[in-house]
């Protein structure tokens, strides 16, 4: 089949026409049909907008929501990392935190300390290999 690849992709700028196999011809199709009903329906309920807003309505909808033990497995593991964290030397602690929890980059965490970016690198790597080690320990 014979098909325009601008009828399929919008921001195709060329008018030009291939060769396709049924399949191909059939799933795009189908992806166009699946496309316009989405619209169509969207249009017909006139369902412009979310129902995300800062509560989480939609993300509750959708997300099943954990089990007790669940939620206690959580903190465990939190109160684990923390705990491993804290007996990491001051330093590496401080830009693990930094770097994974207050979301710096490396070079922001070397302007607060005066160091190099690779001193910082450095520092991270080796706290997140003694982190894993400390960690398998409590496993």
């Amino acid at each position: 089949m014979k098909i325009k690849l601008r009828d399929f992709y919008p921001n195709y700028k060329l008018d030009e026409v291939i060769e396709v196999s049924d399949e191909i011809h059939n799933a795009l199709l189908k992806w166009k049909r699946n496309d316009a009903n989405y619209l169509r329906r969207l249009y017909r309920n006139k369902a412009y907008y979310s129902l995300d807003r800062d509560d989480g309505l939609e993300r509750m909808a959708i997300y099943k929501s954990q089990s007790p033990h669940e939620i206690i497995a959580e903190r465990i593991a939190k109160h684990q990392l923390y705990a491993a964290i804290a007996n990491l030397p001051g330093k590496q602690a401080k830009r693990l935190y930094a770097y994974f929890f207050l979301d710096m980059n490396m070079n922001e965490i070397a302007d607060v300390d005066n160091v190099s970016h690779q001193t910082v690198s450095e520092s991270i790597n080796r706290g997140l290999i003694a982190l894993r080690k400390e960690l398998k320990n409590l496993l």
